[in-house]
């Protein structure tokens, strides 16, 4: 009689754990709008590899994915090789829908994003669009660092998450770097780093229209490749050297004045020499810098940077600094009307992006992959990406409130107040436990019953989507 009772117990709690859990058919309903992107074969594919790749602790590969998600052996590994190497999929098609579904959490007002490139080591004669590149973690001014490896500039919108402090920078859109000895080899043509960041950029100002981009990015991408002809939708937070040739601007001509009218003024004092002028006072104001409440002092000065702005007027504001080597440092806005402490807290915004940059790397495998191929090399680190933006979203829509997001008992952590990636990725592992992917209830199309399918889209060709 026991032994009876024993089995259909064990029985019941087979069926429970083969059931797919409300908080796993809510992460599979924000996959689900990738699925306009993708046939249905590489769709079901990519739910393989995204639940294997979630659970995979360690180095990831497709293969291991296979393994921890329980598929190898039941499934031939090569189909889901194929879905990276012969795919028809298009990584910007699927970061525009991913967009799409973020957009309601951005609000009406104007979408922060931030540009910024990462290296990702990697070793292999026939990889392909290996190079030698700058590496900026290990280098300092006086020793460079140089790592073989892939450089992936990448495009992240900035948002601001109910479950933390800082702002999160979620990834959309990528592209690789290949050096000019590397598109040289293959008769490729080059393309700087800036030059993609501004293709990325365009693309972006077509998904959302006339609405206002704010763009926060680093010194490297601050110069003309990326300003020139910018919509005037677009502002650029950005940092500039302490030696830039700063002039007013240009007074108009009188009438029947003979030649062309200027498009620059009088030049006026650099950057650091403002910053050394003692007759400038120094002034102050309260900033939000990265997650704390700072008193800034600064001198702020309106002009043009012709060389990377062009003709536009900028705000620009010299920051004193209290530690480290470098006195002060400069940022700008071109928009002059902005005041200083909003120019420092959408910059200081940017810092997502790095963040985002160590977390892919350290707990979702984003350098890890062996992909040799081309379209598989273009296609895998996007991917991990935008499953980090999927994960994310998936939290801010309510996996965050859910018993299995409470975080472990640690009494010598009592100073922390928010979550943050880790945490994410452990909930995520736990409603996946005891899931078999492959099983057809798990499959999207047998969720529309489920109060968090997303609203339904009508197929789109990939020019349309993108």
């Amino acid at each position: 009689m026991a032994a009876s009772l024993e089995g259909g117990f064990a029985s019941i709690n087979q069926q429970r754990r083969a059931m797919p859990s409300s908080i796993f058919a809510s992460f599979l309903s924000v996959l689900e709008d990738l699925r306009v992107g993708l046939t249905s074969p590489s769709f079901s594919n990519m739910l393989v590899v995204a639940c294997g790749w979630i659970l995979t602790q360690g180095p990831h590969a497709v293969t291991e994915a296979l393994v921890v998600a329980g598929v190898s052996g039941r499934r031939h590994h090569e189909a889901f090789h194929r879905f990276f190497s012969r795919g028809t999929w298009d990584p910007d098609v699927l970061g525009h829908w991913l967009f799409r579904r973020l957009e309601r959490f951005i609000g009406d007002g104007a979408v922060q994003v931030a540009i910024d490139d990462t290296l990702a080591p990697k070793k292999g004669p026939h990889v392909f669009g290996i190079g030698s590149h700058l590496d900026a973690v290990r280098s300092t001014r006086r020793h460079r660092v140089f790592c073989f490896g892939h450089c992936w500039v990448v495009l992240a919108v900035l948002v601001k998450v109910p479950f933390s402090r800082r702002t999160w920078a979620l990834p959309v859109l990528f592209r690789l770097y290949r050096n000019l000895k590397e598109c040289a080899k293959h008769n490729a043509a080059y393309a700087k780093k800036t030059e993609s960041a501004r293709e990325m950029l365009d693309i972006f100002v077509s998904w959302v229209g006339d609405r206002r981009v704010e763009v926060a990015a680093d010194s490297a991408y601050c110069n003309d490749t990326v300003t020139r002809g910018l919509p005037t939708s677009v502002v650029l937070f950005g940092s500039m050297r302490p030696d830039a040739v700063l002039t007013e601007l240009p007074v108009p001509k009188t009438t029947g004045g003979a030649g062309r009218p200027s498009k620059r003024g009088r030049p006026l004092p650099k950057p650091q020499r403002i910053a050394r002028d003692g007759r400038r006072r120094w002034m102050k104001c309260a900033a939000t810098l990265y997650g704390r409440a700072t008193e800034v002092e600064y001198k702020t000065i309106c002009a043009q940077w012709y060389r990377a702005c062009g003709t536009g007027l900028l705000r620009i504001v010299i920051v004193a600094t209290k530690d480290g080597k470098v006195p002060f440092r400069v940022f700008f806005c071109t928009d002059a009307s902005l005041d200083v402490a909003r120019i420092l807290e959408t910059y200081a915004g940017r810092w997502g992006i790095e963040v985002f940059f160590r977390e892919a790397k350290q707990l979702l495998g984003f350098a890890d992959s062996s992909a040799r191929k081309e379209a598989a090399v273009l296609r895998v680190a996007p991917f991990v990406g935008l499953l980090y933006t999927a994960l994310v979203i998936w939290f801010i829509e309510g996996a965050s409130g859910s018993r299995l997001a409470a975080l472990p008992v640690r009494p010598w952590y009592t100073h922390k107040r928010g979550l943050c990636f880790t945490d994410i990725l452990r909930t995520a592992r736990r409603a996946m436990v005891g899931i078999d992917i492959l099983d057809p209830r798990h499959h999207i199309q047998h969720l529309s019953n489920s109060p968090h399918r997303a609203h339904s889209r009508p197929p789109v060709t990939l020019r349309e989507a993108a």
